[in-house]
């Protein structure tokens, strides 16, 4: 088990690597900036276009990132939890398909176009979604259970995703719309758009850490945490509207960005131990620094081209996958 030392040890170190992430993301693109061009552009803008640079596209998407990474994080360590599944991520409970179709509507039924159009769309769809598979799941035999929670929300997703596709076929401007999105990116988002979503993703925090001590509970299961005094339904609920609006606003913000709330929690709990408070709190640190390194690669591989985020979380996250699925296979078998 990890000392209280060692843990804030980790959380230091942690925060260390995110400012030099963030300095990062802000210095290096397709015009590199030195860094101390970058402080001068933080503290004052003196008309330059190394100032324009960092002070109207690079912070954004900096601050974007820093939202996107600790979001999906924070989601990803509430749904592991919650559904006691390791693999668990945005799709499980449906919140990617759930914001995938609200982001379609948008485009196809609205006309919407702009990102900050169609974002509470995509808020809104992975809400829905989150209600949907907790409703159906209560309705069975067993009540939200890990299992059913899981299963209703992969068949939500197979279905909602069944009908973004439909509609994506027969409406080709809202695929060309669709696909810029879907890719999973940091380009292009505004302050405006970084305002947006932040009341989202704060409240979702809030729930996520309120739920923390009882989130340890439930993972010696359900009768022991009723006898440590919890009331398992409302912990159920809150921590899945948690988990339903960080990753909801996570994807609706920046698409469907792989990973993350699957590596993140794994690779925390390995450092800290398995107690939700710490977990969260440095998931909160490790889920941006993991972001904008990827964003930041994505933007010297093919310059002056950009690889998309999502991608180069997805290619960084497959092997990840693997050895996860791997490493089960063999606790079972052991």
């Amino acid at each position: 088990m990890a000392s209280t030392a060692r843990r804030a040890l980790v959380l230091g170190a942690g925060l260390v690597a995110l400012l030099v992430a963030v300095l990062a993301s802000l210095a290096v693109g397709s015009k590199a900036i030195p860094p101390l061009d970058v402080l001068r552009a933080l503290t004052a803008s003196d008309g330059s276009e190394a100032s324009t640079i960092v002070r109207s596209l690079r912070v954004p998407r900096t601050v974007v990132g820093i939202e996107v990474g600790a979001a999906l994080a924070l989601g990803g360590v509430v749904m592991q939890a919650l559904t006691r599944n390791p693999l668990a991520d945005p799709r499980i409970l449906g919140v990617s398909a759930g914001a995938s179709l609200g982001v379609v509507t948008a485009i196809a039924a609205f006309g919407i176009t702009t990102l900050a159009g169609y974002v509470w769309f995509g808020v809104a769809g992975a809400a829905v979604a989150g209600v949907l598979v907790y409703t159906v799941a209560s309705r069975t035999r067993t009540g939200a259970s890990p299992v059913t929670l899981a299963l209703a929300g992969a068949a939500l997703d197979a279905s909602l995703g069944a009908i973004v596709y439909a509609l994506l076929a027969v409406d080709a401007r809202t695929f060309d719309e669709f696909r810029f999105w879907v890719v999973g990116s940091l380009a292009g988002r505004t302050p405006a758009t970084a305002l947006q979503v932040l009341p989202v993703l704060l409240v979702g925090a809030v729930l996520a850490l309120a739920g923390a001590r009882g989130l340890d509970a439930l993972a010696l299961g359900e009768d022991v945490a009723r006898g440590l005094g919890h009331r398992v339904g409302r912990l159920r609920v809150g921590t899945g509207a948690a988990a339903v609006l960080l990753t909801g606003g996570a994807v609706a913000v920046a698409g469907p960005i792989a990973f993350v709330g699957l590596a993140v929690p794994h690779l925390v709990r390995a450092l800290v131990g398995a107690d939700h408070r710490w977990v969260l709190a440095v998931s909160a640190v490790i889920g941006p620094i993991l972001v904008l390194a990827a964003d930041v690669a994505g933007r010297v591989v093919t310059p002056p081209a950009e690889v998309p985020t999502g991608v180069v979380t997805a290619l960084v996250g497959a092997p990840l996958l693997i050895l996860l699925v791997r490493r089960a296979q063999r606790v079972v078998a052991a």
